[in-house]
């Protein structure tokens, strides 16, 4: 369950290292994002040699959620921490070159099979 102001952990090697959320895309005035959606985010803090930069408007999809998620089997899947990676908005495709940890389904499930590839586990 990720909200206005929330700070996710990137699960990538784009550069950042804290992005925090100012908007979740979808309805008219949507509060939460799960698993699978695209925010808005700021760029927190940022590594000097990376392809973002500190205080960079960037596109990014939820890759896990300390919230458990419920899925059509019956089972729940919950993580240690909230996760990101920064994408390209217009392709979808990530801008790092690497996903650390694992990733849930429902990221393959809304569309976004690249980040699913690189990931190291899909759980």
């Amino acid at each position: 369950m990720i909200q206005l102001r929330s700070i996710l952990v990137p699960a990538d090697n784009s550069g950042a290292k804290k992005l925090r959320v100012i908007l979740v895309h979808g309805a008219w005035k949507r509060k939460y994002g799960y698993v699978g959606d695209m925010v808005t985010a700021v760029v927190d803090q940022a590594d000097s040699t990376g392809v973002v930069h500190d205080s960079e408007m960037v596109k990014a999809v939820i890759v896990r959620t300390r919230k458990e998620t419920h899925r059509s089997d019956g089972s729940y899947i919950r993580f240690d921490d909230n996760a990101a990676v920064v994408i390209d908005p217009k392709t979808g495709d990530p801008r790092g070159t690497r996903v650390f940890g694992p990733v849930a389904r429902e990221v393959k499930d809304k569309g976004y099979a690249k980040i699913a590839s690189l990931a190291t586990e899909v759980l």
